[in-house]
Formats: C-alpha cells, structure tokens, sequence
C-alpha cells in the first residue's frame, strides 16, 4: 500500500463521491479510480458500492477507513515532528477554545505570542466542553483552552493557568441590576437564561443554584454567548457568566452584578495529551503560555 492510495481512500469515503475527491486532490479522476481499484486489489476485498454517480462504503470499507484515518494522523505527526525539529518557531499548531474564552483570554495570548513567535501558525477550533477534550484526545487538535480544567481524564494533562469568578447579567429593567452585589439566594424567583444542557456552563450554574437552595426555572436557551447575552438584553432573564464572557458588554440594556456568599468560580487552563510528546512548537507555545500567566500574576 502506498500513501498515496491511503489518502486517495479517504478523501473518496468522506466525499461518497470520486470526482469530487479527484478535484479536491487536484488530481484526474481516472487516477483516483485506478488508485481505488489497486488498494482494493491488493487487499483482497471490495472497499466501495458503487450507487449511480456515488460510492458508499462497504462494511469492511468503513472499518478500514477506521484504521486508515488514525494512520494517516500519525504519519502526518511524524512528518511534523522532523519539519519542527529543523526549525520549531516555524511549526503550526492546532488549537482549541471555548466559545466563553473566544472573546477576551484567546486574542490576548496569540497576539501576545505572535509578537515573540511571528512564524508559527494556528489552526484554530471552536467547540463545547467534552468535544475539545476528545478533539485533544484523538489527536484532531493539539492543545486547547479550557475551563473547568477537567481534573478526571486519565489520558489527558490539565494545566490551570488561573481563577475566575461569575457574575450575574441582569437586565437593566431588572431592580437586581442596581445592585452592586448579590448571592445567589436573591435570584431564586428570577426567569434563567442558560446554555442547553449538556454544556459545562449550564451545569456550573445548575449546581451553583442547588446548593443555594433552589433550582433554576430556565426560561430560554441559547447556544452562543451572543444569543445568551441578547435574550438577558430583552430582558427574557438573567444569567450567571465567568468574568471572561463580559468583555464587550452593552451596558445600556443590561448590567453585571457581583456574586458573594458564596462565590461561584472556575479554573482556566490549557490541556495537553498525555500520551503522546508535543511538537516542538507546540511545547513552544505550551511554555509560553504557563510563562504568560506566571507574570500576569
């Protein structure tokens, strides 16, 4: 088996289209399909159904894709990897980050270090809690940014870079929003604007409630902190967001408000795989950002 083949594979299975493939590979269709046609050859077993203009794996063809598709990851890593020792302030790397860091934490750090590192690329990737955790873990980034600082994943680093403290976005129309600070008791009879379950933030603020005695009645959802922030601007309800989140708050339809007794926190930080080495860029980046905190303290 050649990579050629290997890569010619996996761009006709996640495309389910030969043509398709053979122009995103800048390559004549012919020799897609004769490349196709070899791999199954030598392997003994029909990879593709063929459905008019269409392919479809076969079973045995999805499974291979399995394995092909975590090969190829650790060929283009080992690529990587002798590129970055030749010289690691010329790397790329991926990284991943929340939409609650998006605003403020993520832009003060790169900028800061392409100041220093004016070389290395970013890739970067937005996603929920638990998908950057799996994105790091099966190596589709390789670092990101994280709060809660997950303590509980064995194959998985985390480094807490520092605390942050919620605070309450009432809107102004909202008497609370006066107020220089609250507990969460006095927000027992409000309407809640949250995140959808299954997000970090959602829970945060579940428990935060629960353990002051009450749950939530969530009166909307959104999926974004723009959407969020809206709805509380409409004044729908309030919500509970880290410090991070109101970086760009519009002060004329609502208000932030601290939270005393008790405090809600979080830890912020960067995860890393532990089972594998970082790049040298990546370690570049890694240490850098560790330094960064270390004297912002």
């Amino acid at each position: 088996m050649e990579l050629r083949q290997l890569r010619y594979f996996v761009a006709v299975a996640e495309r389910e289209h030969v043509s398709e493939a053979a122009f995103e590979l800048h390559v004549a269709q012919s020799a897609v399909s004769r490349q196709i046609s070899n791999l199954e050859s030598e392997l003994g077993v029909q990879l593709f159904e063929r459905a008019g203009r269409n392919v479809h794996l076969t079973p045995i063809g999805n499974i291979f894709l399995t394995h092909i598709k975590s090969a190829l990851k650790g060929v283009d890593y080992a690529k990587k990897q002798v590129d970055e020792y030749l010289d690691p302030e010329r790397g790329s790397i991926k990284i991943g980050f929340p939409t609650s860091l998006a605003g403020n934490l993520l832009p003060t750090v790169l900028s800061a270090f392409k100041r220093s590192y004016p070389n290395i690329r970013f890739q970067l990737r937005q996603g929920s809690y638990n998908f950057l955790i799996e994105a790091v873990r099966n190596r589709e980034i390789d670092l990101a940014f994280l709060g809660p600082v997950p303590d509980n994943q064995p194959d998985i680093i985390g480094k807490v870079l520092f605390m942050e403290n919620f605070y309450a976005l009432i809107p102004s129309s909202n008497a609370i929003s006066t107020k220089e600070i609250i507990s969460i008791a006095d927000l027992e009879h409000e309407n809640f604007v949250l995140f959808p379950e299954g997000y970090v933030l959602h829970q945060l603020v579940i428990d935060a409630c629960i353990r002051s005695g009450f749950t939530p009645n969530i009166q909307s959802q959104g999926e974004d902190l723009d959407a969020i922030k809206g709805l509380v601007a409409a004044g729908i309800g309030i919500t509970l967001l880290p410090e991070s989140a109101f970086n760009d708050l519009n002060t004329a339809y609502s208000a932030k408000v601290a939270i005393d007794n008790p405090p809600i926190q979080r830890t912020v930080g960067i995860i890393i795989p532990k089972n594998r080495n970082l790049a040298p860029s990546q370690k570049v980046f890694y240490h850098f950002i560790q330094d960064y905190f270390e004297i912002e303290e």
